[in-house]
């Protein structure tokens, strides 16, 4: 009770701290949002690897057959997108998975004992296990995490904005941080633990071109949907994690791909420095991944915080910019997220900037 306590009060101090949070924007030039970007997509590539083996814990990891069927799901996503047009080409995420499905299902290679188990409807009651607990320890030790997430969620805010050519501003990441807050207050009241944005589906707005919000939210249906009726949800819980390797591998390139495409409108020529930027700042992100016990000597609580690629990245290349190219201010980065954001865009460095821009590097400058 302790824990979902702490959860609903995390969920409510992060919806009413995410306006502070906000304002770190300003500290999120194109060399940083093109590193956590970058670490995003390069972090999430373990889970790809390892899903194609068979995932992490499976006696059989590594097994040729799930590696070659990896092979076939990566394999046919790129064909269809070769070759698909239009709503089959968007698609190609989902017909991969469904066709590996099937084939692992002729190869008995699919464990279907969960659905048999499950019952046809299941509701989800608030405050099951009883009425939370408040413990101002376990909520210090909560909002920690919410701020950890909110720094992951504004790397992921940032990789959509440029996936869909529209920059992320102030207001628009500090709603994004307010509906985290709010998921992890409503998780709390429905026996659940925080919740954030998911970074694994980033990759599927590059896969698929989809960048409708109305997807997104009939997609939120969907997923209620398959919490209503259990039995619906162990179907698509049983699909083998080797089937997903492929279409993971796919996705999460794509999300580092993103991010080497910000990293291309960087001036490292003119401004060396942004070299050491990107040098440390990633090597550091990929510590967890490269090295799960680097930090097992240093104290537990500071787990959180050490073992999050994505955090150390965005901490890292936040601190290096301010040492090497010092802040600006807000406007004058505002300003070079959205000329960036333009560049994104296929507009030439040639072309006229809007009055709005000119207007907003004045007021900053002078």
């Amino acid at each position: 009770l302790d824990i979902f306590g702490s959860t609903i009060a995390a969920g409510v101090i992060g919806i009413l701290l995410a306006p502070a949070v906000g304002k770190l924007l300003r500290f999120f030039p194109p060399v940083v949002i093109g590193v956590v970007i970058s670490v995003i997509g390069l972090s999430l590539m373990e889970v790809g690897i390892n899903w194609a083996a068979g995932g992490v814990g499976n006696p059989d990891y590594g097994n040729p057959v799930y590696l070659g069927l990896s092979l076939v799901v990566l394999t046919l996503i790129l064909l269809i997108n070769k070759f698909g047009k239009g709503f089959i080409a968007n698609i190609s995420v989902l017909l991969g998975i469904v066709a590996g499905f099937v084939i692992a299902v002729l190869l008995g290679r699919v464990n279907m004992d969960g659905v048999t188990a499950a019952p046809w409807v299941g509701i989800v009651m608030p405050f099951h296990f009883g009425l939370p607990h408040f413990d101002p320890l376990a909520i210090a030790t909560m909002v920690t995490v919410m701020f950890v997430t909110f720094i992951e969620s504004t790397g992921m805010f940032l990789a959509v904005g440029d996936m869909v050519d529209r920059p992320v501003d102030q207001k628009t990441l500090v709603r994004g941080l307010r509906v985290d807050g709010l998921g992890t207050l409503i998780g709390g009241i429905f026996n659940s633990f925080p919740h954030t944005s998911f970074s694994q589906n980033v990759g599927l707005i590059g896969v698929t071109g989809v960048k409708s919000r109305f997807v997104c939210a009939m997609g939120g249906v969907i997923l209620v949907l398959l919490g209503l009726f259990p039995k619906m949800a162990q179907v698509v819980a049983s699909v083998p994690a080797f089937v997903l390797g492929g279409a993971g591998i796919v996705m999460f390139g794509m999300v580092a791909a993103n991010g080497i495409k910000v990293l291309s409108k960087v001036d490292f020529v003119k401004n060396h420095n942004n070299l050491f930027i990107v040098a440390v700042s990633i090597g550091l992100g990929l510590v967890p991944v490269v090295s799960p016990h680097f930090f097992a000597k240093l104290p537990p609580a500071l787990s959180p915080l050490l073992h999050s690629g994505i955090l150390l990245a965005s901490v890292s290349s936040v601190v290096l910019n301010l040492v090497f190219n010092g802040i600006k201010g807000e406007r004058a980065a505002t300003c070079e997220i959205r000329r960036a954001g333009h560049d994104f865009d296929g507009r030439s460095g040639n072309e006229e900037a809007s009055p709005g821009d000119e207007m907003l590097r004045a007021a900053d400058w002078h």
